[in-house]
């Protein structure tokens, strides 16, 4: 049957007006709803792209921020390529509207946060691609909204840290990938909102131990990607994954497997080791389900000390690719082809009884391990952890390099009570009910680097305790009894960068308590009981960063102590009882300061010149939920990319002006709202009229000779996300 004319007429005309709404430098495919605008000089988000539009690829573009609905114009959009666009801010909301899209690809920008209604609006996204931006931080919630994304991609990010609960709401994700980032802490809970996952990538990150903890969540996940980590040592259990079948941890840095690392992961089938530093490993009896393990390119030793693995390997009918790289007369012979007779000892060790079990030789002066521990000097390791020891105990091996005796009860640590090791780097003492460290206690551990002390007993300690270990840089005392800093202590540790003392019961800092922390650069006082700190206290830490004074009794800045200290970047006073900051009080830091947390303090009033010296440097600043009304002029702030005023009861009237242009000249997300006059409270800053009878009012303000159309405006927005939290802060446009 053929069309009347009338309709044919009617179809080109559509046709013609569906190519002429396609955007200039673009290509549009109508016929398959594709619309292509690659590599062009667009700055913003074209206005006239077909309604009916699928997939749209917008890559090679400079849009610097996709702003709030930003594609509301093209609500059928399924595929949305925008790779490679300069990105560096999404606003929340920037994808609402898109309820069908279900691939989104954001790689290769410059994006840094990820807030908690960035990616809002995207209820039916399966594929999201983060790859190759500068996230350093994900907001709680960030992902909420996505309750249909099975893989998740956040490779080639800065990120360093993974908190509890980070990913809640991927119910159904089967693939996150965070490969190559700088990741070297894992909360306990970062992976636990993810009962789908199956596969998880962790390879080319910082991580120096195995996250256990935290991968114990995952129940139902195949695959666990640890390659290119700096990790050592695979503890006893230290893998409790029910489900996982391939692990890769090849190119790290493995000396150790205890012989049960794998027992309560009982479905790992493959387990990749290749281009570690292994002599050797145990028979790895835990793992009854094993079928492959790939050795190839570690420095394997086969002598009768890998005797007990490689018959254990015919046992269990498990396949080991691999070769000898000594003894010489077995260099390059594959594991596979050595019959045990060829795998001998020293010619000093005596002929072993056919009838007892292979035990380890012993070199002249060498010591065996102590009884109920678990150690060998070919893999630089010694485990007695929650042994119910009572003693610490002695004879290990002289070449041991990480020392792990948790949980056992010592009570003290007498004076050498490490002999013989030397090259000790790294020794565990957290829960052992320790109350002191008696002098000399760590003499003679002069590699000693690591040392944790957590959950103890500690109420002080003397320099002479650490006599003996020069190199130590990382020393945990949280969660101890120190009601002051024990002074003097450090004078013997030149080279200590880390210091924890949280959770402590410490009332002030007084001088000379860090005499000799002249290299310390990170110091944690989180959750004790500070309310002094002298003026001279912090001044041997000159090359101090970082300073958390959270949730102590300061009630005030403590601007005296901060003389000198040049380098600090990061500064935190949140829960501190501070209600008032006078004029400067961060001028001695503020040439260097970027991160600066005043949150949930009570705060009543801060000065007019309270920030003095803070400019341009600070990239964030946390005041939320505190009580003041107004808040000095930041206008020079520029390179401010967090700011959180959320909690904050602002007084609407025209002192505020300068701040509420502020906020609307540089298009900033900081969940400020008006406490007061009664018909504003509740109302965002941004949109309370009340400054509508300021003096001035209109003059420089962009958009807003007509408020009441800018309210108008605003409204469906703002029905859109009722009942919503708002965003922990802003991501500012560098535009």
């Amino acid at each position: 049957m053929r069309l009347p004319w009338g309709l044919l007429l009617l179809a080109a005309a559509l046709e013609g007006a569906a190519a002429a709404r396609c955007p200039a430098p673009c290509v549009c495919d109508n016929l398959r709803a594709h619309v292509l605008c690659l590599n062009g000089s667009l700055v913003a988000i074209p206005d006239t792209i077909p309604e009916l539009t699928k997939k749209l690829d917008l890559r090679g573009n400079s849009f610097s921020v996709i702003p709030a609905g930003a594609f509301l114009a093209t609500p059928y959009l399924t595929h949305l390529d925008l790779q490679h666009c300069k990105v560096e801010r999404l606003e929340e909301g920037a994808f609402r509207g898109l309820g069908r899209l279900v691939y989104l690809n954001l790689a290769s920008n410059s994006i840094a946060l990820l807030y908690q209604e960035s990616l809002d609006g995207l209820s039916s996204l399966q594929h999201l691609i983060l790859e190759g931006n500068r996230i350093e931080e994900i907001q709680p919630g960030a992902f909420g909204h996505l309750g249909s994304l099975t893989v998740l991609d956040l490779r080639a990010n800065a990120l360093v840290y993974l908190p509890d609960m980070v990913f809640q709401g991927l119910q159904v994700l089967r693939w996150l990938r965070l490969s190559h980032n700088t990741l070297h802490v894992l909360g306990s809970e970062a992976f636990a909102a993810l009962p789908a996952l199956r596969r998880l990538s962790l390879d080319h990150n910082e991580l120096q131990a195995l996250p256990g903890e935290a991968l114990a969540r995952l129940d139902g996940a195949t695959r666990l990607d640890l390659g290119h980590n700096p990790i050592t040592y695979v503890a006893e259990e230290a893998l409790a994954m029910a489900s996982l079948r391939h692990l890769f941890l090849d190119h790290a840095s493995l000396q150790a497997v205890a012989p049960d690392a794998f027992a309560l992961s009982p479905q790992l089938r493959m387990l990749d080791l290749r281009e570690n530093q292994l002599q050797g490993l145990p028979p790895l009896a835990g793992a009854g389900g094993l079928a492959r393990v790939s050795l190839h390119g570690n420095p394997l030793l086969c002598s009768c000390l890998l005797r007990p693995f490689h018959n254990w390997l015919a046992r269990a009918r498990v396949q080991a690719d691999g070769a000898c790289a000594a003894p010489p007369a077995l260099r390059g012979r594959p594991l596979d082809s050595l019959k045990p007779p060829e795998m001998r000892c020293s010619r000093l060790r005596p002929p072993p009884n056919p009838t007892a079990p292979s035990e380890q030789p012993r070199a002249p002066g060498s010591r065996r391990c102590p009884r109920g521990c678990v150690c060998s000097s070919d893999f630089h390791h010694g485990s007695c952890a929650n042994r119910d020891l009572q003693e610490i105990p002695r004879e290990f091996p002289g070449d041991t390099r990480l020392l792990d005796l948790r949980q056992n009860t010592f009570r003290t640590v007498p004076p050498d009570a490490f002999p013989g090791l030397k090259e000790l780097v790294s020794l565990h003492l957290q829960s052992c009910g320790i109350r002191a460290l008696q002098p000399g206690a760590l003499r003679g551990l002069e590699s000693l680097v690591y040392l944790y002390l957590t959950d103890n007993h500690l109420s002080t300690l003397a320099a002479a305790a650490f006599e003996g270990a020069p190199q130590l840089a990382y020393l945990d005392l949280d969660r101890n009894a120190f009601t002051r800093v024990p002074a003097g202590t450090f004078q013997l540790l030149p080279n200590l960068i880390s210091l924890h003392l949280q959770h402590n019961a410490i009332g002030e800092l007084a001088e000379g308590d860090l005499a000799g922390a002249r290299a310390l650069r990170w110091l944690y006082l989180t959750g004790n009981a500070i309310r002094h700190i002298a003026p001279a206290a912090l001044a041997p830490a000159k090359m101090l960063e970082k300073l958390q004074l959270e949730g102590n009794h300061l009630v005030e800045v403590p601007t005296a102590a901060l003389q000198g200290l040049s380098a600090l970047s990061e500064l935190k006073l949140s829960r501190n009882p501070i209600k008032r900051m006078g004029d400067g009080v961060f001028l001695p830091v503020a040439s260097s300061l970027q991160h600066l947390y005043l949150d949930n303090m009570g705060l009543e009033e801060i000065s007019p010149h309270a920030f003095a010296g803070l400019g341009p440097k600070i990239r964030s600043l946390y005041l939320e939920s505190n009580k003041m009304s107004n808040i000095p002029n930041m206008s020079n702030f520029t390179g401010l990319e967090i700011l959180n005023l959320q909690d904050v009861p602002f007084q609407c009237d025209c002192q505020l002006l300068p701040l509420r242009r502020w906020i609307n000249k540089l298009n900033l997300r900081v969940g400020a709202t008006c406490g007061s006059p009664p018909e504003a409270r509740g109302l965002k800053v941004k949109l309370s009229t009340t400054f509508q009878t300021c003096p001035g009012w209109g003059r420089g303000e962009v958009g807003e000779a007509n408020p009441e159309k800018t309210m108008a405006a605003s409204k469906p927005s703002k029905k859109k996300r009722s009942g919503k939290s708002s965003a922990r802060g802003f991501n500012k446009s560098r535009a």
